[in-house]
């Protein structure tokens, strides 16, 4: 196991994400690991593809996807967080009314997504300069969704850069759309759902919509790492 998620308070985040859908998770990485994971964005090798966000209509930026073998610490992050969540998962899922439920270990999720021929790896890292920011959308990538994700900011706010808030919507049935802003500062990150979360209102359980995005960032440099559970098609 890994001290550093075994030390984050699991009754805490499960109650902040059933209320709101998402939760920090404070200085999950220390300055020295967020320095090196930002400087692997200058390398080309160990990425499958990399993406100019304006080319698509996603926004402005880029962001590129990590290659087979993942760099340890994602791995690592990816491995020892997903136990700890998949409780949640499933939870979430039986209180949606979906059949899907998700093995106690990340490898065997990952088996059955490259089944289903979702084999590429989804972990990503992201960059934005001044004027770049990210359009609200959900990381899907194919049948098989885990429900729940993680980005990590790598730089400090107010220090390497000025704007750039990590931001989210919340669509409930017949309601206005919810906005939350997500205080991050360098090391921290944000775990939140990645489509879909259960609501309790007066008739039981109902799903409510979640996206996500990165407001313009006024100055300065910005990466975040996206740790996805999931693989893609």
């Amino acid at each position: 196991m890994d001290p550093r998620i075994d030390v984050i308070d699991w009754p805490g985040v499960t109650a902040d994400l059933d209320a709101q859908g998402w939760t920090l998770l404070p200085r999950l990485l220390d300055s020295r690991e967020c320095d090196a994971l930002a400087g692997l964005y200058l390398r080309d090798n160990g990425f499958r593809s990399r993406v100019v966000m304006g080319r698509h209509g996603f926004g402005q930026g880029e962001y590129k996807y990590f290659s087979y073998a993942l760099p340890p610490l994602i791995q690592a992050l990816r491995t020892t967080l997903y136990p700890r969540l998949a409780p949640i998962a499933n939870r979430w899922h039986e209180r949606m009314g979906k059949a899907a439920r998700f093995p106690d270990d990340h490898a065997a999720f990952l088996a059955r997504c490259h089944e289903a021929g979702q084999v590429r790896p989804t972990p990503l890292i992201l960059q934005y300069g001044p004027g770049d920011y990210n359009c609200l959308h959900q990381d899907l990538y194919g049948e098989h969704v885990f429900p729940l994700q993680v980005a990590v900011l790598l730089d400090e706010p107010g220090q390497d850069f000025q704007g750039g808030e990590f931001v989210m919507t919340e669509q409930r049935p017949r309601m206005q759309t919810r906005p939350m802003v997500v205080p991050l500062r360098k090391g921290d990150a944000v775990l939140f759902a990645v489509n879909s979360r259960p609501m309790h209102g007066v008739r039981g359980d109902y799903q409510v919509k979640l996206r996500h995005g990165v407001s313009k960032l006024i100055s300065g440099k910005r990466h975040t790492v996206g740790v996805i559970f999931h693989d893609a098609t």
